[in-house]
């Protein structure tokens, strides 16, 4: 019977708790059912009511469905998403099917294994008929009333729910002018929960202004918001604010639709009749899209218990609004968004579009649109976008929501910007060809003679050229980060096309970032500052420049990633520029040596010696033809062949080269300059290598000595020298000086290059030798595991470095009698050497003979007796 509130025998219902499980998108439905069942008498759990921001999820879902008498899942597309936590919720109740209760909020098709259960539908039905079909659903059947049961004869008994139920969600208020919602509207759920929370924040809600880039989806966040959430209010309307003199025509036409005011009554008399009407009533939502300036919008903001949201490109809205930066998609989004308009796009080729877009929602839309309609292949179009952005996202209509393509839009907002501030719109062009990161202001302000004249004027005034930076978030074309403005990629493109001086534009940047080149790039405290650079010199594209000046200072920019540990980064770069420079300015060019060191470097740190060699003996027959035996270039070169040999074993080669090198360099640069000490740290190794400790370890004292002078205590070649001397000081047997030295400059290296640094890891190896030499047997595993454990996520499984720890782990492992674990990590180490190495290299022996000690210690001694005679058999045939 309507109204009766009737629910089936499970007890009293304030003893049944109920969690509801639902989908982001579907708040409002779970906001709606909760309501519904508290009115109903029973106990509800509702994280959006119940949980804090910042809570542990799994642990505050888990312990929900532990509490919970009933689970009711309400079922949507979204519902049965596989990567939402809802999945983890119905699933684990499925087992027990009682508890599971669900209903369809939307039209869906649930998983085969749900379908056998009842499915109540709330959608599409009058509030009170999906009210009784939730409690329905819960009790299973149609039953005894909840809450008291009014006498038949008493007038006054309601006929129905109560007046100040909410309506179910989907209804809309009836003072409502707010376009279709978008079908193909996808993700945003945080952003819009978020919103949703600081609207209902208090008493009186702060005004929400939606700010961020053009093409970032304001807008259509908006719409989606007052279509998802419009049975909360009983008044919406759409204001659009972009000419404020307007706005108050669209609040007088709300005076009309709400009956406050007739249609011939004038402007000011209608507004005031709505600023009335709202002043005193909650439950209603103003949305004022596209404002442009705070001062203009502000004045017809009315008062009153009501939400109100902004949406601009301005992000300055301080003393109005709460301001919300919306940023682009997240990459999930983005391919979520293309796949539902091209059902036949597959993951991969969703990605490699999403990324060439930047994530910018309008951009995904129109690629989306145009991709649909006329079917060409993703490669086709991703040429496109890289050869003629322009003239691809000006074409077509614009996505749905959207006034114009994106192409256009930038466009008319970077005329409008040049037009109101000439300054701005310089400082925007040259932007446009720098990288799609944080732009540091200073590159501009720290030289300002090298800026366009009406730049200039302003870049030695910080505050000035702050207002002039301002201009560009203003107007929407970037974001404002502490570092400095912030361009989307496409942005920058469509600003290039339409650029009237590209080659001065790019000459102006150059300048720029060669005159900002920091200083050393192997010295930590400058890292930070190539990290902001490197972007902004890749956009530069070094690789088919013709300044000298620009090539040395990618070069840098490249190596500065090697010396920081980033080498799977850093090596792509280096031999991209060294094959780009060998073709276009030749292999003898200054560049293209350069480059080729630092690919040298690169394969290095992969542990690709070989390659590193034949590369470095080329380009030290090259410096010594071009500039001579004593050149300080040429001596790089020796000593980075030397490098390579000492890597390969070659330690008497090594130590040829590098004493020449020294003695060539002392000459040349000096007893104290940086590449001096250098070499007499790495001829130290040398040494050491062949056993000559004492020799090595005078060398190493005095070169540590001048590096604290020259390079303080902590820079990277101090820490390096520092390593060698606790090496001598171990091969001499003085193993507690040791212990002391590699303990000390463990800790520098994980300070100043992080843990997983290779130096680090390399600190920590030789700190694992000591412990093991001075009996510390147990601390020097613990050590070794940690370490190989970091190498082989850091370097790979087959990296030399992570071959030596896992060699050392075995070695300390059969040292406590644990040769079971050290023959599994020899057996592993043995077949990588095989395969990386060959059959016969001296550490490919060395592995088998390593496995031959393991085998021994389990009693294999037949298998240990051949492994043995193999490996003495494979050495004499090499040495012969």
């Amino acid at each position: 019977m309507p109204g009766s509130d009737m629910v089936a025998d499970v007890g009293q219902p304030s003893a049944v708790k109920i969690f509801v499980s639902y989908a982001g998108p579907d708040r409002p439905w779970a906001e709606w059912a909760g309501q519904q069942l508290e009115r109903a008498g029973f106990t509800v759990e509702l994280d959006a009511w119940d949980w804090s921001a910042g809570d542990n999820v799994v642990l505050r879902m888990n312990d929900a469905l532990a509490r919970a008498d009933l689970v009711l899942a309400l079922c949507s597309p979204a519902y049965f998403a596989r990567d939402r936590f809802t999945t983890d919720e119905w699933t684990a109740v499925l087992a027990e099917r009682r508890r599971l209760v669900p209903v369809r909020v939307t039209e869906v098709t649930p998983p085969p294994v749900l379908r056998p259960l009842l499915f109540r539908d709330l959608f599409g039905q009058p509030a009170e008929q999906a009210r009784l079909a939730l409690l329905e659903a819960v009790s299973g059947r149609s039953g005894r009333p909840v809450g008291p049961v009014p006498f038949p004869g008493d007038p006054a008994a309601p006929a129905s729910v109560s007046a100040d139920s909410v309506r179910v969600p989907g209804s809309l208020p009836a003072v409502w002018n707010v376009r279709r919602r978008n079908p193909a509207f996808t993700g945003r759920e945080r952003q819009l929960a978020g919103l949703r929370e600081r609207l209902c924040s208090g008493e009186r809600a702060l005004v929400q202004a939606l700010h961020g880039i053009g093409g970032v989806g304001k807008t259509e966040l908006a719409v989606e918001y007052a279509h998802l959430f419009g049975n909360e209010y009983d008044l919406i309307w759409w204001i659009p604010a972009e000419q404020p003199e307007l706005i108050g025509d669209h609040l007088a036409a709300l005076a009309v639709k709400a009956g406050l005011a007739p249609a011939d009554r004038a402007t000011p008399a209608a507004v005031e009749a709505v600023r009335a009407h709202l002043r005193g009533r909650p439950r209603w939502l103003l949305i004022f899209d596209n404002a442009e300036h705070r001062d203009d919008t502000a004045p017809w903001l009315p008062d009153g218990p009501g939400h109100l949201i902004i949406t601009s490109r301005n992000p300055l809205w301080t003393g109005v609004a709460q301001p919300i930066d919306m940023d682009v998609f997240t990459r999930a989004e983005s391919t979520a968004l293309l796949q539902t308009n091209l059902p036949g796009l597959g993951d991969h080729d969703a990605q490699r579009l999403a990324v060439a877009l930047g994530d910018l929602p309008l951009a995904i839309g129109q690629a989306a649109d145009m991709l649909a309609e006329t079917r060409v292949h993703v490669d086709a179009y991703l040429a496109e976008l890289r050869t003629h952005a322009t003239d691809l996202l000006r074409g077509g209509r614009p996505p749905a929501g959207y006034p114009l393509p994106l192409a256009a839009a930038v466009t008319v907002a970077a005329q409008k910007l040049a037009a109101d501030d000439p300054a701005a719109g310089r400082l925007l062009t040259l932007c446009a060809h720098l990288g799609p990161e944080p732009i540091p202001t200073d590159l501009f302000t720290a030289r300002p003679g090298l800026l366009p004249k009406s730049l200039a004027e302003t870049a030695w005034r910080p505050v000035a050229f702050a207002r002039i930076v301002a201009q560009l978030g203003r107007y929407g074309l970037a974001r404002l980060t502490e570092t400095g403005p912030l361009l989307h990629r496409l942005t920058q493109a469509v600003l290039r096309d339409v650029d009237p001086d590209p080659a001065g534009s790019r000459s102006t940047v150059d300048e720029l970032l060669i005159a900002a080149k920091p200083k050393d790039p192997t010295t930590p405290a400058w890292w930070p500052r190539w990290t902001q650079l490197l972007p902004h010199i890749l956009a530069a594209d070094p690789a088919a420049t013709d300044s000298v000046d620009l090539r040395l200072t990618a070069d840098a920019a490249v190596w500065h990633l090697m010396a920081r540990g980033d080498a799977r980064t850093a090596l792509p770069l280096a031999e991209q520029l060294h094959a780009a420079w060998t073709s276009r300015h030749g292999p003898d060019d200054d560049t293209t040596l350069a480059a080729g060191d630092t690919v040298s470097e690169g394969n290095r740190k992969f542990g690709r010696y070989l390659q590193a060699r034949a590369a470095d003996e080329d380009t030290l027959r090259r410096r010594r033809r071009l500039g001579g035996d004593d050149d300080p270039l040429t001596l790089n070169a020796a000593f980075n062949l030397a490098l390579d040999l000492r890597l390969l074993g070659e330690y008497e080669q090594a130590r040829e080269l590098d004493e020449d090198t020294l003695e060539r360099r002392r000459r040349v640069l000096g007893d104290n300059h940086p590449n001096t000490l250098r070499s007499a740290s790495y001829l130290a190794m040398d040494l050491r290598g062949l056993g000559e400790y004492e020799r090595a370890r005078e060398l190493d004292e005095d070169t540590l000595d001048r590096q604290r002078r020259v390079q303080g205590d902590d820079h990277p070649f101090t820490l390096h020298s520092a390593d060698n001397l606790a090496g001598d000081l171990r091969g001499l047997g003085e193993h507690e000086r040791a212990r002391k030295l590699s303990e000390d400059n463990l800790a520098r290296r994980r300070r100043v290059l992080g843990d997983d640094h290779p130096d680090t890891l390399t600190s920590a190896g030789n700190l694992a030798i000591v412990l093991h030499h001075l009996g510390d047997r147990e601390g020097a595993i613990r050590l070794t595991e940690d370490i190989l454990a970091r190498r082989r996520r850091v370097l790979g499984e087959d990296h030399p470095h992570t071959f030596i720890s896992a060699n050392n782990l075995a070695v300390f492992l059969r040292a406590v009698g644990r040769f079971g674990e050290a023959r599994d990590l020899d057996e592993d180490s043995l077949a990588r050497r095989r395969r990386v190495l060959g059959e016969n290299h001296h550490l490919t022996l060395t592995s088998a003979e390593n496995l031959a000690a393991d085998l021994a210690g389990l009693g294999e001694t037949e298998r240990a007796r051949e492994l043995r005679d193999d490996v003495r058999a494979r050495r004499r045939a090499v040495e012969q």
